[in-house]
Formats: C-alpha cells, structure tokens, sequence
C-alpha cells in the first residue's frame, strides 16, 4: 500500500518525498481542485518530476475540475505536456476530458476522482470500463463496504486515510458555487459549511456542518490487508511543514508493520486538527462527536521548525539498492549497482595492482561501495570478491561507485515512451429548434394532484421510493396521458442495492420506463432491468465531450450542469436530448451525516427543518433517500420571465424542481412557464445561468 501525499508547492513535494512519500499528487495550471494551492509551472513540473522518478516515488497530475467547451483544448495540452514529462497518472472528474485524454494521451493512466463520487462496486466497474486503473473512493464509505469493494475490484482502489472532511459528497457539493459564485468543482470553493448556522429562528448557533478532519491512523494494517492500494493524505493547501510531519506518521508505521503511536498522534494533532480527529464514517460512528472547528492554536513553531530542517537537509529513506565489486589480479577492477527494479549499471577501473604494503580487504571495499551518502541511494546490501595480496586505491573505488550510481540514476530519470495526439473537438451536434417541452419534477407523490395531472405537463418525475410506494398514482398520470418517471438517488451504497432494485421492480411494475440517474454506479442495474437512462444533475454535464461520452455510454438524455451559463447551454453540441432545471430550489448539499438528527436527537425528517446563516437566510433540511440529508437554496431559481432566453438554448425540456411546494403551487408555476398567469416566488434567484462561476 502506498503513502501518497499532497503536495501543493515545490517546498511541500520535497517534503513529502523526504518524509518517505511513495507517491505525490499536485496541480499544474488551473485544471485542479485546489486552485488556491501555489500549485506547479511547466518548469516546476519537469522538476518535480524528474526528482520524483530518480527516487521511486510516483507523481499524479490532478486535473480534477469539470472543463467548459472552451477550456478543454488548454486542459487536454496540460495533460499532453505532463505525461511527455513523465507524470505517472492524471486525476480526472469531468467525463467529457476522459473521453478526450483517451484520444489525445491514450497511454497516460487514468484515476477517477473523489470528485467522481464513487461509493460502490458498479461505479468502480464503470470506472475500469471508461479505461481508468484507479479509483479514489467518496470518504463517507465503511471498513465494510471498502472491504468489500477491494475484494471484487478490477481496479486499483485509493482512500483517504488523514485530513479535511466536507459535510458534502466529493463532487456534489454546490453551496459555495450557488451562494457565491466560487465551484468546488472548478477548485475554488469557499467553504461555506465551516460558516456558524443555527436552526429556525437561531441564528448561527453552531457549526452544524463543519466536520473534524479524518485520521484512519490505527487501521493502516486493516486497509493494506484489504487489498487497499493507496493510502492519500490531503493537504495540498497546507504548508510544507505540514504534509512533512502527517507523512513521514503514515510511512514509517506502514513501513514498520505498526500503527502510530501515542507520539505520533500527538503530533498529528498538533500539525492540524479541528477539535480532534474522527473515524466515524470509517467505524459506523455518525453523530454529533464527528463535528469540530479549528480553533486559535499556539503555532507548534519547535515541531515545525524541526520538520523543516530535516526535508530542507535530508534525503528520506531513499532508493534501496546492491552494490557489487570485484577485484582480481590481472582484470580491471569491476563495480555494479542493481536496484529494486532490476536494473543493473557496471563500470570497470584499471587493474589492482600487487599489494606493496597492505593489501585492500574485503571489508574495506564493501565500506566504500557503502557510502552512498549525499544521493538519493541507500546501500542495503554490498558485496565484494576480492583476492589476496591487491592494492586498490579508495579514490579508484569512490570513482567507480559514482559512475555506476549516476548511471543508474539516468535509466532511472528515462522518461516513459508514450503516444500523444492533438485535441480533436469531432462532429459538431445542431440544436433541438423545436419549442422546449415542461418537465415536473415532484418530491413527494401528494404533489402529483388531479389537477396537476390534468394540466397535460410533457413528463412528471419522483423519486424512486415514492413512485414505488404509490404504484395507483403512478399508473392513473399515465393512463391520463402523462408519462412518468423514476429518479434514482445520487447516492446508493452496495448494501443498499437490494433495496433499490425493489423499488425499481415496482415501479416497472407500475408503468415506469425511464429513469433519471445520477451517479455511474446505478447505470449497470438500470440497464439490467431495461430502463431508458436520463442523465440526471449529479453526472456533472458541462462541456460538448462529455454529452458525447454519455450518448457513448447508452443515455438517451442529459441535464445539465446548473453551473453553466445559459450561453454556455446553447453552445454545446447536443449529440443527445438536453435539458436544464428553470425552477426551484437547486440541492446545494447530498450528505451522509444526517444534520437534522444531530440537533435534535431523533430522526424528525417530516418537520419543516430550516438552517439558519448569519445573515437570517434559511435553507431547508430534506431527506434524502438512504436517510440521508439534503441541503436546498434558500431562493428559488425562477426563469418563466426568462423564457425567450432558454427557449433559444437548444434544449429539448426544461424542468421545474419542486421540493418544499404544495399541489397549488406546482399547478400555478407550471402555468407561469407556459406563460399564463402572474405567479412570482417571494424569494427567487436566476441562478447562475447569467453569471460566470469561478
């Protein structure tokens, strides 16, 4: 299992190469989540690089943001350029530059973000299927359902073992970017959840979203005996110091067949912590005790300092490797080197000459070839044949070291031979030109009245469990003419499969042949039992390539992203139908820790839940389907006014979302869209279809 350790700077990679890192993943140009971070120039890059590869230690580009249409061609030359310098994997989360690496890098690896929201064994798969080799699974996961992934996995499977918890799954979160225009999946969120909140009338009473950060520091042997291939520690933000001393914790215990001990916990928390640390998800342990915020700490300026002076001077553990020399009467004095890898360098000096007055022994040659200090090699064995009665000068043999090890060095430093490409943009899609068709996308079946019904819209959606459970309703709106369909939750653990595939049976049964999906982990059910697959908001559609790869992989249509601008929409190729959310309140948050029950200490999802800012703005609580919670806008989104805008998009539908309205209220917006009527929400938002998101 390997450690594998952020590295936000130049400074930091050092760091964590010098702490015993074999692995380190970091940005270069503005294609990652953490555009905050210093990150990497090209120069840079080549450096860290070739630094890396001398000392075994493997570099991961992250390009984990979505790309607009416009960016891709610059993120696909990023990624070119990283691979022809040697990065050994690229970190991706938007489909569409998957499909265009597979084209223009077809020989650099692939990992699938935790931004890619992969929390199952059927999205690992869809993974391997897009032609990744690593999947860095959603934190929020079990020592159960890890296990059990690792144990059936085509690929390789990565974990977060230590730093910074969001309240939000990876790559779902959309609070930062709706309140203030600043994505999280573009690498510039703000933070938001380590904001104080209250509830209801409270205002800001607590941190209700801020998480302690993680430390599986105590369970290293139980993930590498599940097979876990990678143990990621995150902080590219964090200072060189940092990423030094939670390294080198992690990769000596692991190196030691241990676990941490008190001392090294100690310093972990005094590097960084909120509060503590937590293993709550990991162990089953949701709960209030997982929440914590940072607080004004004395700097540990002694332990930092420390730190600094040993990756500012040192090595690490450096690259084991064989000496060997052989020294015989009338040969020329011969020195080799092999390394872990097996590769062999030899050199051969002059002959020795006969001893005068002390012969060079055994052990005199094996010390030499020993000394490997000041490079980055460490002499785990040497061996010498030397016979009886021969002189050979130590500065023969120092010679001889130096010129083996640099040999080795340059076959080491070799840069992969790969097949690169230019960005290909394909055939170019025309947009839908016919009127838009109106989408109701209902929460609650009670929502789906008789008059609602009798206004004809085009579709109706529900969610899975609530289309299952009123089977009548659902066969009454389709008998009547209105198609319906199921959407299926963003999240789905493996141990709640049968659960779903029940609910999904049922609604079959009752009429249903679509379905919205939005992760990759329930494409491979949904098509088992033969439904028709929409793409749903949580697939993160954002630029042309990726509308291609969906169409690709069997989706009949898209939404999406409500993080792109209405301009943005029209201009993408609709290689299938698209359609966009014009109403409602957009989720902000999908999480596994159910915020409602850890401030009132039982479940309550029925009550009307309402977190509180500072600022007295309020964002209803929902369940979500697991017991989950999820977090929805404040505002609206409303765009009926709008309509000569989205008409000229392309779009095939536009669907209202309605979560928190009445049957009234559903009948009267649907009227709006149609142009009829006067309704206005109260409080409404344009979202951010007119706005640019950083």
């Amino acid at each position: 299992m390997e450690i594998l350790s952020p590295a936000g700077s130049p400074e930091a990679l050092r760091a964590a190469v010098c702490a015993g890192a074999d692995a380190v993943y970091l940005g270069f140009g503005q294609f990652n989540a953490r555009r905050g971070a210093k990150n990497f120039t090209r120069d840079e890059f080549a450096a860290a690089a070739a630094y890396c590869r001398l000392r075994g230690v493997k570099v991961y580009l992250t390009l984990n943001t979505l790309c607009a249409d416009r960016e891709m061609e610059a993120a696909v030359d990023c990624a070119v350029q990283a691979s022809q310098l040697g990065a050994d994997a690229a970190l991706v989360q938007d489909m569409g530059l998957v499909r265009a690496l597979r084209q223009a890098a077809p020989d650099l690896p692939l990992h699938a973000s935790t931004q890619m929201t992969i929390h199952s064994l059927d999205g690992v798969k869809q993974a391997a299927d897009l032609g990744m080799t690593r999947a860095v699974l959603a934190r929020e996961l079990s020592r159960r359902d890890i296990a059990y992934i690792c144990e059936k996995s085509p690929i390789e499977i990565e974990v977060f073992v230590h730093g910074a918890l969001c309240m939000c799954y990876s790559g779902q979160c959309f609070m930062s970017s709706v309140i203030g225009g600043r994505s999280g999946n573009r690498g510039m969120c703000a933070q938001p959840c380590r904001l104080p909140y209250g509830w209801g009338e409270e205002l800001a009473g607590g941190h209700p979203l801020s998480l302690k950060d993680m430390s599986l520091a105590g369970h290293l042997r139980e993930l590498r005996d599940m097979g876990v291939a990678s143990a990621k520690i995150e902080g590219r933000m964090k200072r060189p110091e940092y990423v030094y001393i939670v390294t080198k914790v992690y990769a000596d215990a692991l190196r030691e067949g241990r676990e941490p001990t008190p001392e090294e916990l100690s310093r972990l928390e005094q590097a960084f912590s909120r509060q503590g640390f937590t293993d709550g998800y990991f162990m089953e342990r949701k709960g209030p005790d997982m929440f914590g915020v940072r607080e004004e700490a004395r700097n540990p300026r002694e332990l930092f300092a420390q730190a600094k002076a040993a990756y500012e001077k040192g090595e690490g553990p450096g690259v084991p490797v064989k000496l060997y020399a052989m020294v015989r009467a009338g040969e020329p004095v011969q020195v080799g080197v092999e390394d872990g890898q097996g590769r062999v360098v030899t050199a051969a000096g002059r002959p020795p000459e006969a001893a005068r007055r002390r012969a060079v022994s055994r052990a005199e040659v094996e010390a030499q070839l020993a000394k490997t200090g000041g490079t980055p090699y460490r002499a785990v064995d040497a061996r010498a044949l030397v016979e009886d009665g021969l002189a050979v000068p130590l500065s023969a043999l120092n010679a001889l070291r130096r010129q083996v090890l640099d040999g080795l060095s340059a076959q080491r430093s070799a840069l992969p031979r790969r097949r690169h490409g230019a960005y290909k943009l394909g055939a170019r899609y025309e947009n839908y030109r016919g009127e838009p068709d109106i989408y109701l996308s209902l929460r609650r079946a009670s929502q789906m009245t008789f008059e609602l019904v009798k206004a004809k819209p085009d579709l109706i959606t529900l969610p899975v469990e609530e289309a299952a459970a009123h089977p009548d309703e659902v066969k009454g709106a389709i008998e009547r003419g209105v198609p319906v369909a199921a959407v299926l939750p963003r999240i789905c653990f493996d141990r709640e499969l049968p659960a779903l595939r029940e609910q999904l049976e049922a609604c079959r049964e009752a009429g249903i042949s679509d379905v919205y999906v939005g992760n990759l982990g329930l494409i491979p059910l949904c098509r088992e039992l033969g439904f028709a697959l929409r793409g749903d908001f949580g697939l993160q559609v954002f630029n042309s390539q990726g509308v291609k790869e969906y169409k690709r992989m069997g989706f009949q249509s898209l939404t999406a992203s409500f993080e792109l601008k209405l301009a943005q929409i029209r201009d993408l190729s609709k290689a299938v139908d698209l359609e966009i959310i014009a109403y409602g309140r957009l989720p902000l948050m999908i999480t596994e820790n159910c915020a409602i029950q850890n401030q009132s200490g039982r479940c309550v999802c029925s009550n009307v839940n309402l977190l509180t800012d500072r600022k007295g703005v309020r964002f209803p609580v929902e369940r979500a389907w697991g017991c989950r919670n999820e977090v929805l806008n404040a505002n609206k989104v409303f765009l009926a006014d709008k309509a000569a805008d989205w008409k000229k998009a392309g779009l095939r539908a536009v669907r209202l979302l309605f979560t928190t309205e009445n049957g009234v209220e559903c009948a009267q917006v649907l009227e709006a869209y149609r142009g009829k009527g006067n309704y206005v929400p109260n409080n409404f938002t344009r979202g951010l279809y007119y706005r640019d998101v950083e």
